[in-house]
């Protein structure tokens, strides 16, 4: 078992950071010492200058730098309620990027039909059965509000849809594997205003089934769409807290700062 973090958030934890430290090459130090919860159903944003190792942090969620030679992990992520540690060496990655999602900051569908998309992973996780596949995808679509866009062209090649509906495809494949977190990073730098309040409706209306991490450039965007920020500088946690505390009433001079746009 894992260690516990003692928390304020409204609601239970979904994970817990404990100590965290990350090392690029086994020599960068780029996370140091991370711990904060995560609330279960609910968004955290993940705010700060370029650099700051929000997006490194995202990343060890789902075990992304395991894709790369010589980096390394110390201290924990506890998945609750099982109290797994995401980063032991006992657990496979595989599996915990079937249980935590990541949409990525460029939609970046596979070349495949809208259909086999959805399905992808589905089919690496075993299943077989048309029927249930075909459950699924619809589901996932819909929980995607793409569904109604895309049934009688479930067919035609995933390229085929409009950047916003692409990114949308994305976000209905991180959701057909029923995750329990799904991350986010930086899911609308490259969409237009119109395609942006699409995504960011649709992340509210996700919360209510699924726990989100989202790291963003836009305070605006953090703002909007969390219920809780952490605010990220040099590698370290600077300030965590509920989202109108953090942008209102923050406790840090250099969160007060940041936010007021006087660097970064």
């Amino acid at each position: 078992m894992v260690k516990k973090i003692t928390s304020s958030l409204e609601r239970p934890i979904k994970a817990s950071v404990n100590y965290l430290n990350f090392y690029y090459g086994g020599t960068t130090h780029a996370l140091k010492d991370i711990t904060m919860p995560v609330g279960d159903k609910q968004v955290t944003a993940l705010i700060g200058p370029s650099g700051c190792g929000k997006t490194t942090l995202l990343r060890c969620f789902n075990r992304m730098h395991d894709l790369y030679p010589g980096n390394r992990y110390k201290g924990e992520i506890a998945l609750e309620p099982d109290g797994i540690n995401l980063l032991s060496n006992k657990i496979d990655p595989i599996e915990v990027r079937m249980r935590i999602s990541m949409v990525f900051q460029r939609p970046n569908p596979f070349p495949k039909s809208i259909y086999e998309n959805v399905a992808y992973g589905l089919r690496v996780r075993g299943e077989s059965k048309r029927g249930v596949i075909d459950e699924k995808v619809e589901k996932a679509l819909r929980r995607a509000a793409l569904w109604n866009e895309v049934k009688d062209r479930l067919n035609d090649l995933a390229f085929n849809l409009s950047g916003g509906q692409q990114q949308r495809l994305c976000i209905a494949r991180a959701l057909a594997t029923d995750p329990e977190i799904v991350l986010f990073d930086e899911p609308t730098s490259a969409l237009d205003p119109i395609a942006t309040s699409s995504i960011e409706e649709l992340i509210s209306q996700l919360k209510e089934k699924v726990t989100i991490l989202i790291v963003t450039h836009s305070m605006q965007q953090a703002a909007r769409v969390s219920d809780y920020t952490a605010f990220m500088y040099l590698g370290e946690l600077v300030e965590f807290g509920k989202t109108e505390v953090i942008f209102n009433n923050p406790l840090n001079k250099k969160t007060l700062d940041y936010v007021n746009g006087r660097f970064g």
